[in-house]
């Protein structure tokens, strides 16, 4: 295996980092600064996007940073996992960047979704708006009142009449449905209870407009409402449907899923990855700047051995993550599970150490807004949980692991 970059990749990195130093390093601290008083918690209805924002999105398209995970040379850069994993890494670094060059979830999972998986007139409608960062969208999956960890739990219904669809349930942790631009969204949900347990739910496209739909609150993610995006609870009361909003075959729910979830998942630890550098670079500088007790910092407290095992862990998360992209790129998904649930682990668990490490080295600052580090924090614990959490991937790795000794 050989998990050297590309020029195409490395070219790209280049150019997104200077980008970044240019553009939205400057900018960072008044971005929340700004979102922080457009968006207020208790007012989630009336979110705006920081002006700026949507600026910045069109010199990144205008640059050619811009869908950089699709793995189409014409919509996309037209790189591979593996490729496109270090540029991922970069947009970690700041909760601003995904959204900034249009690879931020759930839009690249949902847009994943459609390219593959979508009609031409499902992609017409909406992959096209959300490729050109017009709009953004939201994947309606958990669920309050069944153990979703479990996903064959879930338990809102899609049931057909006539030539619509109709779907029921409450969904929750349905991430970005707060933004003022979410306008549509996936339900995944039971459409054929009777068929075997993974060919027994569907997945269909609603737009947020669509009667029946109410977003009833936002929740918070360890103290963070992650405005303007939002995680919301929502409601569908015979939410009706075309059927041409169906997204392939009744029942071909968690065979997509299988496919988004891959790569999406890669995604996700390369972001921590990211999260984890600059978080660890945040906590040198401030331990190298401050002193107590007579002595910098960093010569207490055992705190040069914790900037030690820290670096083991972000490479060590690193290099897992490549072997999962480089197994997703030359063998599938499938053949890829014991990886993509290995770094599924292994990266959020390793941000979640580094930022309450850091945390420690901020003294009473790390807990409070002006460094930024409990966003960090809630990323991290949040992906213990998203995506499935920790149990299940570490009960997929036993079972994989203890076949093949029968």
């Amino acid at each position: 295996m050989d998990f050297t970059h590309s020029a195409k990749s490395l070219e790209l990195q280049q150019r997104m980092q200077q980008f970044i130093a240019d553009n939205l390093d400057p900018f960072e601290q008044e971005y929340f600064q700004l979102n922080e008083q457009l968006n207020p918690d208790t007012n989630w209805r009336n979110w705006q996007v920081v002006p700026e924002t949507e600026a910045l999105k069109a010199k990144a398209k205008a640059a050619g940073l811009w869908n950089l995970f699709l793995p189409d040379a014409e919509l996309g850069a037209g790189l591979s996992v593996l490729e496109y994993a270090p540029l991922a890494e970069l947009t970690g670094r700041s909760l601003l960047y995904p959204e900034v060059f249009n690879c931020n979830a759930p839009d690249t999972g949902n847009m994943e979704v459609l390219y593959h998986f979508g009609n031409e007139q499902q992609k017409a409608k909406w992959l096209t708006p959300l490729l050109a960062g017009e709009i953004r969208s939201v994947f309606f999956m958990t669920e309050p009142g069944v153990a979703s960890s479990d996903a064959t739990n879930m338990a809102a219904t899609i049931t057909e009449d006539g030539d619509d669809l109709i779907l029921n349930g409450r969904k929750w942790w349905s991430s970005g449905v707060g933004h003022p631009n979410c306008k549509v969204g996936v339900f995944m949900g039971l459409s054929n209870p009777d068929n075997p347990k993974h060919q027994q739910h569907s997945m269909v496209l609603v737009e947020l407009d669509t009667p029946g739909i109410t977003i009833e609150r936002m929740l918070t993610a360890a103290g963070e409402s992650d405005a303007p995006y939002g995680h919301g609870e929502v409601n569908f009361d015979n939410v009706r449907v075309p059927k041409t909003n169906l997204i392939q075959k009744l029942g071909d729910g968690f065979a997509i899923a299988q496919g988004r979830l891959g790569p999406g998942r890669i995604h996700h630890c390369m972001r921590c990855i990211g999260a984890a550098e600059r978080v660890l670079e945040m906590g040198i500088k401030r331990a190298m700047s401050r002193s107590a007790f007579g002595r910098p910092i960093i010569e207490l407290g055992g705190n040069r051995e914790r900037i030690a095992d820290a670096r083991l862990a972000i490479d060590q998360a690193r290099l897992l993550t490549y072997f999962a992209a480089w197994k997703v790129d030359n063998v599938g998904v499938k053949q890829a599970m014991t990886e993509i649930s290995a770094i599924k682990v292994a990266a959020p668990n390793m941000l979640q150490d580094i930022v309450d490490m850091v945390m420690q080295l901020h003294g009473g600052a790390g807990m409070g807004p002006d460094f930024g580090l409990m966003r960090f924090y809630a990323q991290a614990r949040s992906l213990r949980l998203a995506d499935g959490p920790d149990e299940v991937h570490k009960g997929m790795l036993s079972r994989l692991e203890l076949r093949k000794y029968k």
